[in-house]
């Protein structure tokens, strides 16, 4: 059997559901204070994780044909 790299945990900010039945959380730079839990709507709060990294890719602006070419 060939062994996969495992990726590397790095502490992550999360905010996780207080509704100890909901297992919902989600990484800080996709939510934000104050919103609700996406899985049960109650209210979320900070905490840590140790999480894979994550690659934030940058969607690219179609480019806009000039209309005078």
């Amino acid at each position: 059997m060939t062994e996969e790299a495992k990726p590397e945990l790095i502490p992550t900010k999360i905010y996780k559901c207080k509704n100890p039945e909901c297992k919902a959380w989600v990484r800080e730079e996709f939510g934000s204070e104050g919103q609700p839990c996406p899985m049960c709507k109650g209210p979320m709060m900070r905490s840590m994780r140790h999480l894979p990294k994550v690659q934030n890719k940058v969607k690219r602006q179609p480019k806009k044909k000039d209309p005078y070419a």
